[in-house]
């Protein structure tokens, strides 16, 4: 029996990578999905492979979590069946650029900062006051192991990891004494079109990322995310550290010879 059976999971950028596997894993347990994403068109195309994987209901609508009054105004917009969101995947996110921060793109900083940083902030404060109000919820969000060390080239992109995992401590923290449970995923690397993003298309310079390593896959991630929305409701999985073997941290690999 489906473990989730019409539990409200609201994922952000839920259109590929991480975010689409975590629907995927999501209505295999039989949850109700609200998926949001800046291509809603996307997530219209995925969505009757969700309904066939098990979900009872999926519900997507456009949105940029870098605005904060988009954020508030969808939220609150959500039909009257959509709105006791049970879980909350906070996956939204992004990386630009690759270069030493005194010749770094402010363009590429400010993309980064409010979509990791900003975008978490807004999404969470939208949804939490509900989930206390209610006396249920799960706040998960996608960090980094680039958030636990920072690497040569990405100190804007680990300084917002690192900004991830401390609001997700503080956050755990301001609801302690509420059943509402947070939770980080920290992966290492993970190959979808992170790099691809990071790169602004350059698909040469993104398989160079993967060369000589076998990485970890958007399932792998979605399986520990799911994973921790599914302990029993007294159990809160704090943290949650993943790699393939390949990797030791955000600065150590295994490269095999090609």
């Amino acid at each position: 029996m489906a473990k989730l059976n019409g539990t409200i999971v609201f994922i952000t950028g839920a259109s590929s990578g991480i975010g689409k596997a975590c629907a995927l894993a999501f209505a295999g347990e039989g949850a109700r999905l609200l998926l949001a994403a800046r291509r809603l068109s996307r997530l219209e195309e995925i969505k009757p492979k969700l309904l066939e994987s098990g979900a009872p209901d999926v519900h997507n609508f456009a949105l940029d979590v870098r605005d904060r009054g988009a954020v508030e105004s969808a939220i609150a917009a959500l039909p009257a069946d959509w709105r006791a969101i049970e879980i909350l995947v906070n996956n939204a996110g992004l990386s630009r650029g690759l270069e030493k921060l005194y010749q770094g793109n402010p363009d590429d900083w400010d993309e980064m900062i409010d979509t990791n940083v900003k975008g978490l902030l807004y999404v969470t404060r939208a949804v939490v006051p509900g989930m206390v109000n209610r006396g249920r919820g799960h706040v998960i969000s996608l960090g980094s192991t680039a958030g636990e060390i920072s690497y040569p080239n990405g100190a804007v992109y680990c300084g917002t990891k690192a900004a991830e995992r401390a609001i997700n401590d503080g956050l755990r923290q301001d609801v302690l004494g509420t059943p509402v449970r947070v939770t980080t995923v920290d992966p290492g690397m993970v190959e979808t079109d992170f790099s691809l993003v990071r790169f602004h298309g350059d698909a040469d310079r993104a398989a160079k990322v993967y060369q000589g390593v076998t990485p970890l896959t958007p399932e792998d991630v979605a399986d520990a995310i799911v994973w921790s929305a599914t302990r029993p409701a007294h159990v809160n999985i704090a943290r949650i550290g993943m790699t393939s073997v390949d990797q030791a941290n955000s600065l150590l690999f295994n490269r095999k010879p090609q």
